[in-house]
């Protein structure tokens, strides 16, 4: 399941990971979905999110595969996926329309497999008939100042939640790929992540840049073009 890496950082396992925003290539593909978002009180904008973002190894921006992993959250509050379609060229901008729940003093990003339809091809979930119009991932989030720690959903904690009957839903497995389809309606999905611990442990960490939009595309391709030559 080949997933733009942007999303590879904060969502991991849910898009193969949603939210840090870079493309992996992986091997099988581990991964949550959500039948509805989390609770009522959704917002769609934080503005601790707003400017340009990049992982906490600013030299591994570029993962080699004409992929970037940063982006940028403008003065409008539109989250913006900074793509590059070929190695050495241009960023172009992609609107991700990010949703965020502030509840009981933790933070988390809602997002819907619709949203993200424009910037990677993403199945209908997993042996789900019929197949929903639409299905969430979910991250749970901490801002420190210029630093935003992001935590994915852990799948196999998911699954054994259906297991003992603790969340309904189904389960796939077939070697190194596993698909879980969490059912439920707003309040059950805020109740989830209220009452069980369903993020991983290890946050993947972004890093907020100093530089413009335009002065860090500079150097990202300046560096590109180094590491071309022989």
């Amino acid at each position: 399941m080949n997933i733009p890496a942007i999303f590879s950082v904060p969502l991991r396992s849910a898009i193969a990971a949603f939210a840090l925003l870079a493309v992996v290539a992986v091997s099988g593909c581990v991964e949550t979905r959500f039948e509805s978002p989390l609770g009522d009180n959704i917002e769609s904008c934080d503005v601790h999110w707003k400017g340009l973002w990049i992982g906490d190894e600013p030299e591994k921006a570029s993962d080699g595969a004409n992929h970037v992993s940063a982006f940028q959250v403008d003065d409008e509050c539109r989250f913006l996926v900074l793509d590059q379609v070929e190695n050495g060229g241009p960023l172009k901008p992609i609107h991700v329309p990010l949703n965020y729940v502030h509840d009981r003093g933790n933070d988390y990003l809602v997002v819907s497999d619709a949203q993200i339809k424009g910037l990677v091809e993403i199945p209908p979930p997993y042996a789900i008939e019929p197949k929903p119009e639409k299905s969430f991932y979910f991250a749970r989030y901490r801002v420190r100042g210029d630093r935003i720690e992001l935590y994915d959903v852990d799948s196999e904690k998911v699954a054994k939640l259906v297991i003992d009957a603790k969340a309904e839903g189904t389960i796939n497995k077939t070697g190194t790929d596993l698909h879980v389809y969490v059912r439920g309606n707003r309040a059950q999905m805020l109740e989830l992540v209220r009452k069980y611990p369903i993020f991983v442990d290890k946050a993947s960490v972004l890093v907020r840049s100093n530089q413009s939009v335009e002065d860090f595309e500079k150097s990202l391709i300046a560096r590109q073009r180094k590491a071309r030559k022989p």
